[in-house]
């Protein structure tokens, strides 16, 4: 597209698109719901290649079997408790922990059963949560009996951060998370974290390996060997009851999968991703605002650079593979450096500055083609105008093949009548015009295209770039009537006298029509075209006007064109010639309707 202005008055308006689009985008980046837009993509990026759960992970599951086995409503007993605590230990757990608070005492004998079966292996859920009153927020912190951890427990918070969409997604901040004490349990040390890094997402519920409560109480006689072999084992609630997002249920969170399954997670395996995030140091960091800034400038700039010469096809495709290459960058960066480097601001600068840029040069482009289709206006039948108006794309070079009907039209004897006003130029082109105004009315009546004037003669064809199915009639329709028009003209002019005082004479045509294939459309230099039509159809028709001469006919058709019009109108066979390419010659036809067949004045 051409550019809106001169260059340096170009590059101006470019350079402050560019500086407006930057400060827009990066306040609007400040905002709530760019926020939650950007969280939500970083979701569906870490979900497309989800991380790898540890197989020394198992979950140890309090579900509806274990409660349709055990017989008792919730909580159960201490002592079942301790009884687990004994079978995984004695299967081989490296670590357990439960992901249960155990904060008020039940029965002495219960509470002295379990915290016999507790050593330091062993980690217990705490709480912690905030109370607002309108003097201050107050930080309630909910330990475990300490019957409990007397005997060896350690203790863990359990407490998550859900961001403002109710999504869970960060790492709790807290330094004795229930995560890291049972790493520590385990003797491994969890990577450090920084405020605000998130979670990688494993997968949804039942990812991790599950067995039921009831089943690890006898895992030898309910489970595979080896099952519980140096395993770290999380011990929590896990209801299928909890089926939805609709759902109100115990400790279930939604995740970034939760979008994608329309499913919670239970609380027992989001600690189960906090631990291997925390055990693998695969945190996903996000990339300081700065940076962002810098990306966005970076991104704008490019676009301005890209439609600083004017907004051309390629700047378009280069935006979508600038916006593809943000955005696949940003995942394999997530998938394999655990960095966030949001493409939202970049590519929402670099679209708009090519946005806006091509929106004021479309409508510079317009103006300029309503100019040159006012100019070709004289030349092109009223609906190819209207065509071109509402698609100024057919203006570009480019062409099609298509079957066409050609028409070639020649001022008979204009040879003599050019040397007898050789002296008179202004009438010689007063008299060209006299002829070729009435000659072009008839053809752009009948929709025909007018190619160009070469001289006395006209070339038009039809079917391009508006598609005519009676194309054919129509051309030889034009061509009666041309050679009717020219009759007339004749009759008024023809004893009008030329430059020696002798008259003009008669004025007389002869008509070449053609049908066939051809290339047709706009043919020239980027800075100057024609719509034109061009092909051995187009030669043909122009070697049919020329025998008009020879046969002193004033029209003659191709094959073609006789064949497609069928007894519309009255032929008479003259000859036949052998078009160029071709070994077979075919018949010329000369249209006798109305008499029109009769010998003409000839030149």
């Amino acid at each position: 597209m051409a550019a809106l202005a001169g260059p340096r008055r170009r590059s101006a308006l470019v350079a402050t698109l560019v500086a407006v689009t930057t400060a827009a985008v990066v306040a609007v980046s400040a905002s709530g719901p760019f926020h939650l837009l950007d969280a939500r993509l970083v979701d569906f990026a870490a979900t497309l290649r989800p991380a790898a759960p540890s197989p020394d992970v198992v979950i140890v599951a309090i579900d509806e079997p274990s409660f349709a086995d055990v017989g008792d409503q919730w909580p159960w007993p201490r002592a079942l408790h301790g009884r687990l605590v004994r079978a995984l230990r004695t299967a081989g757990a490296r670590a357990i922990g439960f992901d249960v608070v155990f904060a008020e005492a039940s029965n002495d004998r219960d509470d002295e059963a379990f915290a016999a079966a507790l050593e330091p292996d062993v980690v217990l859920g705490a709480d912690e949560s905030v109370v607002e009153t309108p003097q201050a927020d107050q930080i309630l912190r909910t330990e475990p009996l300490q019957t409990l951890t007397a005997a060896g427990a350690r203790s863990g918070l359990v407490s998550v951060m859900l961001d403002g969409d109710g999504v869970l997604r960060r790492v709790p901040p807290f330094a004795d998370g229930f995560a890291r004490r049972l790493l520590e349990a385990a003797g491994e040390r969890p990577a450090a974290t920084a405020p605000g890094d998130l979670i990688a997402p494993v997968g949804p519920a039942r990812t991790y390996r599950t067995v039921s409560y009831y089943q690890a109480l006898d895992p030898a006689g309910t489970l595979p060997p080896g099952t519980f072999r140096d395993a770290i084992v999380l011990v929590g609630l896990s209801l299928q009851a909890v089926p939805d997002v609709k759902a109100s249920g115990t400790d279930a969170f939604a995740t970034p999968f939760t979008p994608r399954t329309g499913r919670l997670v239970p609380g027992v395996e989001v600690q189960a991703a906090i631990l291997d995030t925390l055990r693998l140091d695969r945190a996903i960091t996000a990339t300081p605002a700065s940076l962002g800034v810098v990306l966005t400038a970076l991104a704008a700039l490019l676009a301005g650079l890209s439609v600083r010469g004017g907004t051309h096809p390629a700047a378009i495709v280069g935006g979508a593979a600038f916006t593809a290459a943000m955005v696949a960058g940003a995942g394999l960066l997530l998938a394999f450096r655990h960095v966030w480097v949001s493409p939202v601001c970049p590519a929402l600068a670099f679209t708009t500055v090519l946005t806006v840029q091509g929106i004021a040069d479309f409508a510079a482009e317009r103006r300029l083609r309503r100019d040159i289709v006012r100019a070709f206006r004289q030349y092109l039948a009223p609906e190819l105008v209207e065509r071109l108006a509402a698609e100024p794309a057919a203006l570009r070079l480019g062409g099609e093949r298509r079957e066409l009907t050609v028409l070639f039209c020649d001022l008979r004897g204009f040879t003599g009548i050019a040397e007898r006003l050789k002296d008179e130029p202004e009438r010689l082109t007063q008299l060209v015009n006299r002829v070729l105004d009435p000659l072009s009315d008839e053809i752009l009546k009948r929709g025909g295209t007018i190619d160009k004037y070469m001289g006395d003669c006209v070339m038009a064809f039809w079917n391009a770039p508006l598609e005519e199915p009676d194309h054919a009639g129509r051309a030889v329709e034009a061509a009666l009537a041309m050679v009717e028009a020219v009759a007339r003209l004749s009759a008024a002019i023809e004893r009008e006298p030329d430059g020696t005082g002798r008259p003009i004479g008669p004025l007389a045509v002869g008509v070449g029509v053609n049908t066939g294939e051809a290339v047709v459309g706009n043919m020239g230099s980027s800075a100057r075209f024609d719509y034109t039509a061009l092909g051995d159809t187009v030669n043909t028709a122009a070697r049919l006007q020329t025998l008009t001469r020879r046969y002193d006919v004033p029209i003659l058709v191709g094959d073609a064109t006789r064949a497609a019009l069928g007894e519309r109108f009255a032929f008479t066979a003259v000859d036949s010639v052998v078009p160029r390419g071709r070994s077979e010659p075919e018949a010329v036809w000369a249209v006798t309707r109305s008499g029109v067949a009769e010998a003409t004045h000839g030149g």
